[in-house]
């Protein structure tokens, strides 16, 4: 069997366990909130398709808020991703969420030093009230090397079928690398905390992470009788062991 039959295969036994699981939490009123972040390029969208593929599209909802509007500009900054949460039995996945306050909008200047200062304050809060009305808080960070980013970030503009994944902030990735890797070192300092902890996935190997995204998604749901091995501990990690982090 050739790896990709051996991908395949993995792929479909993971997705059926996917399935069984979400079919438990419907039936247990279970809400389940799966938060995607990481650099540009490392394979949001592609885990998150796979992820959801079989998942019942009544209960699923995957949210990809645009950028805020002048009167949302005005608001408590968490509001806009409130109407959002899951109800019971439903499961809400954010390609991107409020975490964009602690990573592009620092880096790029979209916000103030105190708004900055003051997410990284209330974060943690605001993820311990959701955890404690009951919902299941899953944080995910997909990480990349600067490499492997660059000749992804290349390949999207040569291939016009990944046109809607081009953005003008793709050069700034690189050119700032540095400046986010700092932004996601203090996000984790500052944010990474028992009611939200965050996992990081390394995603050099797209195949293998998404593989991986599932088995810790499946893990963390944690539906009895589950029937899956548990996430290869050199692509899923806490952020403690982020690539390049300098521990506090």
């Amino acid at each position: 069997m050739s790896k990709r039959d051996d991908y395949d295969a993995e792929l479909e036994r993971l997705q059926i366990q996917l399935v069984e699981t979400q079919a438990w939490t419907i039936e247990r009123g279970l809400r389940t909130l799966i938060v995607f972040e990481g650099r540009d390029s490392a394979g949001k969208d592609g885990a998150i398709k796979r992820l959801t593929e079989h998942m019942s599209p009544r209960q699923t909802r995957v949210i990809a808020l645009p950028k805020p509007t002048e009167r949302e500009q005005t608001q408590w900054y968490f509001q806009r991703y409130v109407s959002h949460l899951p109800a019971a039995g439903e499961t809400v996945i954010l390609n991107r969420s409020w975490y964009n306050r602690a990573g592009v909008e620092p880096v790029m200047g979209f916000c103030s030093p105190e708004q900055y200062e003051r997410f990284l304050k209330d974060a943690p809060h605001f993820e311990r009230m959701l955890a404690d009305d009951g919902i299941t808080l899953i944080k995910l960070w997909l990480d990349i090397t600067k490499a492997e980013q660059a000749e992804r970030l290349a390949a999207r503009v040569e291939d016009p079928l990944k046109r809607f994944k081009v953005s003008s902030l793709d050069a700034e990735a690189q050119a700032r690398w540095s400046d986010y890797s700092a932004a996601r070192d203090r996000m984790f300092e500052a944010t990474d905390h028992e009611d939200g902890p965050w996992t990081i996935i390394a995603t050099d190997k797209k195949k293998t992470a998404r593989l991986n995204v599932m088995r810790h998604i499946l893990t963390r749901l944690g539906r009895p009788g589950l029937k899956t091995e548990r996430p290869d501990p050199d692509v899923v990690f806490p952020a403690r062991k982020a690539p390049g982090r300098v521990a506090p």
